[in-house]
């Protein structure tokens, strides 16, 4: 009798979760993400919204919750029902930075969520002041080890780009430099164009027009393969530094325990407005971007490739949780 009563139980629960699936979403749903409004995050994800409240005939809130790298809007969503009403717009750092920069994190990278996404990605460049004489990274490796410590790199604090970018490079090729911490990605643009550091990192997004207008140059693209903007920049793969990345990518997620069957009709109903070609040129090419629109596999897959890439670099650069 007992073995009969859980295998209606169970029978029960695998029938009402398809139901529930082809019944979603019968109500608002909301995005969660941890940066404030304005920013290109917050505009792709607005423009997704917006998207999908007309395909699914329901209202699609954005809600900001900065702060904390990211942790108030990843803990809160790691929590919330796993009912396909609740999303997180997702960055690499909720991933991968975040657990060698904090000694303990309000949720769990690998088991808190079930993944739907990568819409976008950006590649990092290896920036410099005009008045640096090195023109690529060999170049520039070369003029350090001539005058030791005499070129520094902005960076927006521990675990950020700059200082994996750079600390493995003092590690791997022998260089000495300096590190002078900010408070954000402008101030480094704001120091880097008056030579009040002399190097930094940034994607053509925050740095490309500083770059078309000659205010600052890139030495190298930190990535496998070229910009399709800046074809003309090598990579460091090209240059023998292959273990130097630097990329930041937005995603989508929902709470671990989501329907397998809501997760995949969430992905390929984001995965279907990115490819347009109107919303691809306004949301993610203008802001210099890479279209990606991944699968909730693939997307698994990129998480568990780059891990490795970042700790060895952020164990290259010291970082202390």
């Amino acid at each position: 009798m007992v073995v009969r009563a859980w295998m209606g139980l169970l029978a029960l629960l695998v029938a009402v979760a398809p139901a529930a699936a082809q019944t979603w979403p019968d109500k608002p749903v909301k995005i969660v993400l941890g940066v404030p409004p304005g920013g290109g995050l917050d505009v792709l994800v607005r423009g997704i919204a917006q998207e999908l409240s007309i395909k699914w005939g329901q209202s699609v809130v954005v809600d900001n919750k900065p702060g904390a790298s990211g942790l108030i809007a990843a803990e809160g969503i790691a929590k919330a029902a796993p009912d396909g009403y609740s999303l997180l717009a997702t960055t690499d750092q909720i991933y991968l930075g975040n657990r060698f920069v904090f000694k303990a994190l309000p949720y769990d990278p690998d088991k808190s969520f079930a993944n739907i996404t990568i819409m976008a990605r950006a590649e990092q460049f290896l920036l410099a002041n005009p008045g640096v004489s090195a023109k690529t990274l060999p170049e520039l490796i070369a003029a350090d080890k001539q005058k030791a410590g005499s070129l520094a790199y902005g960076s927006w604090g521990d675990g950020s780009p700059p200082q994996l970018v750079y600390e493995t490079l003092n590690k791997s090729a022998g260089t000495k430099f300096l590190h002078v911490p900010y408070k954000g990605v402008a101030p480094v643009l704001n120091a880097l164009t008056g030579n009040e550091i002399q190097l930094s990192v940034g994607s053509s997004g925050v740095a490309g027009g500083l770059m078309k207008a000659g205010k600052v140059k890139a030495l190298a693209l930190a990535a496998k393969e070229r910009s399709p903007l800046f074809p003309d920049v090598p990579t460091t793969t090209e240059a023998g530094f292959p273990q130097i990345q630097a990329f930041i990518w937005f995603g989508l997620a929902a709470p671990a325990g989501t329907p397998k069957e809501i997760v995949d009709r969430i992905s390929a109903d984001v995965r279907e407005i990115v490819a347009q070609p109107a919303f691809t040129e306004r949301f993610i090419v203008t802001p210099g971007w890479k279209r990606i629109g991944s699968t909730p596999a693939e997307t698994d897959e990129v998480i568990q490739s780059e891990l490795p890439v970042i700790r060895d670099m952020t164990a290259a650069a010291g970082v202390k949780p």
